[in-house]
């Protein structure tokens, strides 16, 4: 069982101190990060490969948040006679901390079998039956107690292969259309949570240009960018949850104090486990499964298992959960390797697509940002962070590292959350001092010192038809804050459009890659007030280096079709036939 959340400040506060001397505790489980085939292992077990992770407040039901845990990556459409589905034996679960205290709060569990209803035929449907037929059951676990039985016999969409196989009532499944079939297999979890339940194939929300990213950083914008993932799909497993069921002590939204409420701070992440030991039939039957139960893929923040972690670590860091990282990995944020590619002083010159993303060297005349420089840890030999997240009396340990410039900010943003506390509050009426008190704008800060999914429940939904949405999410929030004159009058707190998105939780819509090289080349630190080398002082800080930060665009910025506007949200599956050509 958990620790009382009374206990939680002097947790985070023992917490920090320890993880700053090194003595954070890194056992691993026993036994990605928009995480498409992320790391060697796992690349040869795709049923039970994370693809990504979402959490938002719902667009249409704001009561309510969506989360959508993605599988089985880069599917064909067309790729019969064999259509991707989830795995037997394997245990796929969301778990969900909200409270601050190692482990987890809610955890959901979701098991399939699949059975063919007719073994004669190679086709995957016919005449009204299919094989490989796919149900589940979910299991929900509170504060880390015994898993009840929420949905029994829950019902998964078949691929979506076809017109005859979907829709002919003479010869496949008589369906009016794909979307009457999504639509009769979301069911209301029992147990009192109020969950609603979707399993099965979709479309993938996830957009980027696979292949120009990965051959050296060669993004080409007005050349040729293609989505490497268009028209392609995976399977979801999306819960619509009430905030209530979500919050620590049951409380709905409407009782936040303000749109940046601490109590209303979920973290979020998803995994795959399978037994330990797997016995190969010699007659072509099914494996023989069994022995302890290991985690074998896990997924929180996108692009970190991808982009973050080194190829000798990946299969490691898959191994590990939020609450037992290995503090070792922390410098891969604290001098992240795309940093390289962003500093004309190392090897920015050898990836031009990157030109645009070039990092803090010396930032208000004062700050080298560079990889294995010191940032800001100047000011922690005289605790010049006083009475900010950056004290040494508080978080100044953790987050000032000699060496490791990044410690202050991509850091947090992977593995604490983003407090509203001074110096992360936009520069909105800081009168040029990063460390004053500004305009809040994020907390999603949660102090478990590990990779989740933060979001926080309190911050108002932007509609999708609002002019300002953005899929820069807080990236285009910060412009806001401190350009547009609704909001940048004063620093009071008030409501600006985007702070929903991420890394504030993580909406369909919002272009992660983007965001992240742009986080990666200084846009929060610069959002702070430690602007870009070429200010120089004056009262316009936006200057051609951040304007070319702001502009940087990896040509693909929109997924390839539209969002549902109800749950489940994710668009159906693209169809097999029409897909032929796999475009």
């Amino acid at each position: 069982m958990k620790k009382s959340t009374k206990t939680l400040m002097k947790v985070s506060v023992v917490a920090v101190a320890a993880a700053a001397l090194g003595l954070w505790d890194s056992r691993e489980h026993p036994a990605e990060a928009s995480s498409h085939r992320e790391a060697p292992l796992i690349a040869n077990d795709p049923l039970a490969d994370n693809t990504d992770l979402y959490a938002f407040r719902s667009p249409d039901d704001t009561n309510t948040v969506t989360i959508i845990a993605n599988y089985v990556p880069a599917q064909l459409p067309q790729g019969g006679p064999n259509y991707a589905s989830f795995g037997e034996n394997i245990r796929y679960e969301i778990h969900v901390e909200n409270d601050g205290t190692m482990g987890d709060d809610i955890t959901y569990r979701f098991t399939f079998t699949k059975v063919n209803e007719d073994p004669t035929t190679f086709f995957n449907i016919r005449l009204g039956q299919q094989n490989l037929k796919t149900s589940y059951v979910a299991e929900k676990s509170i504060n880390g107690g015994p898993f009840s039985t929420i949905v029994s016999n829950g019902v998964v969409p078949p691929p979506n292969i076809g017109p005859r196989s979907i829709s002919d009532p003479t010869v496949g499944l008589g369906a009016a259309n794909y979307d009457a079939l999504m639509n009769a297999a979301i069911t209301t979890a029992t147990g009192g949570g109020g969950e609603m339940v979707y399993c099965g194939p979709a479309d993938d929300p996830f957009y980027v240009d696979l292949g120009g990213v990965f051959d050296l950083g060669q993004t080409r914008a007005n050349n040729g960018a293609r989505d490497g993932l268009g028209h392609k799909n995976v399977h979801s497993i999306a819960l619509k949850i009430p905030i209530a069921t979500l919050q620590k002590n049951g409380q709905p939204v409407s009782a936040a104090v303000n749109i940046l409420d601490s109590d209303y701070i979920i973290g979020v992440w998803a995994s795959a486990s399978r037994p330990a030991t797997r016995t190969l039939s010699t007659s072509g039957g099914n494996p023989t499964d069994n022995g302890a139960w290991v985690q074998v893929s896990r997924l929180g923040m996108p692009l970190t298992n991808e982009a973050v972690i080194p190829l000798g670590s990946k299969d490691r860091w898959n191994s590990l959960t939020p609450y037992s990282e290995d503090p070792a990995m922390e410098d891969f944020f604290c001098n992240p390797e795309l940093g390289l590619y962003m500093d004309n002083s190392l090897f920015g010159p050898a990836v031009p697509a990157f030109s645009a993303l070039r990092i803090q060297r010396n930032s208000l005349q004062s700050f080298d940002f560079g990889n294995t420089q010191d940032g800001l840890w100047p000011i922690r030999a005289t605790n010049g962070g006083a009475g900010t997240a950056l004290d040494t009396n508080l978080f100044g340990n953790y987050l000032l590292r000699q060496g490791k410039p990044r410690s202050v900010d991509l850091l947090p943003i992977f593995h604490t959350g983003v407090p509203n506390l001074p110096p992360y509050q936009l520069a909105t009426g800081k009168n040029g001092n990063p460390l004053a008190v500004g305009k809040p704008f994020i907390n999603n800060f949660l102090p478990i010192f590990g990779d989740m999914l933060r979001l926080n429940m309190a911050v108002p939904v932007t509609p999708r038809n609002h002019p300002d949405f953005s899929s820069l999410g807080i990236v285009q929030a910060a412009v806001l804050g401190l350009t547009n004159s609704t909001y940048n009058a004063n620093a009071n707190l008030q409501w600006i459009p985007n702070m929903d998105g991420f890394p504030n939780g993580r909406r369909l819509e919002d272009d992660v890659t983007r965001i992240e090289l742009q986080a990666v080349s200084g846009v929060a630190l610069a959002a702070i007030g430690l602007w870009y080398d070429d200010y120089v002082g004056g009262p316009n800080p936006v200057t051609p280096n951040l304007l070319g930060v702001l502009g940087y665009t990896t040509g693909v910025e929109v997924n390839d079709t539209t969002f549902r506007p109800a749950f489940p949200y994710v668009q159906a599956p693209w169809e097999g036939y029409a897909n032929q050509s796999g475009q």
